[in-house]
């Protein structure tokens, strides 16, 4: 990068002294100021989205936005992996008659999948769909 600078540097003097000697007009001054900022501007980094042009603002702004993604992230980790364990808690354990609203498919005279069971079934699956989605973020358009 030093070497590119020194460049630049050089070339932009020679500019000028080739500017100083000869005598330009107004339009061509202005055609050529307006190559010069396109020029700047296509080497220049465009940021890409917001967060990268908060990065060049304030680090600590960034910092902190990444500090709370991270928070975020970890926090919806923890509530699906709660959620998995008390669905499995929940049919895994005997429930009491009053939860056991209705038996869909019967193994046995006594036993089979109830109602809860799919409640259950639903939270375990929520609770897997939360766990994915807080370890891949998908990418932002």
């Amino acid at each position: 990068m030093p070497e590119n600078k020194t460049a630049i540097y050089e070339k932009l003097n020679e500019l000028i002294a080739l500017l100083a000697i000869s005598e330009i007009s107004d339009d061509t001054a202005n055609t050529l100021r307006e190559r010069f900022d396109k020029a700047l501007n296509k080497s220049a980094a465009q940021p890409e989205n917001d967060f990268s042009i908060q990065l060049l603002v304030n680090n600590k702004a960034a910092k902190r936005a990444i500090r709370g993604r991270l928070i975020s992230r970890i926090v919806l980790i923890l509530i699906s992996i709660v959620m998995i364990t008390m669905g499995l808690a929940m049919i895994i354990m005997p429930a009491p008659s009053v939860f056991e609203m209705y038996t869909i498919f019967y193994f046995t005279k006594d036993d089979g999948i109830t109602l809860m069971d799919l409640i259950s079934l639903l939270v375990i699956l929520a609770g897997v769909f939360f766990l994915i989605r807080g370890i891949y973020r998908p990418a932002k358009k």
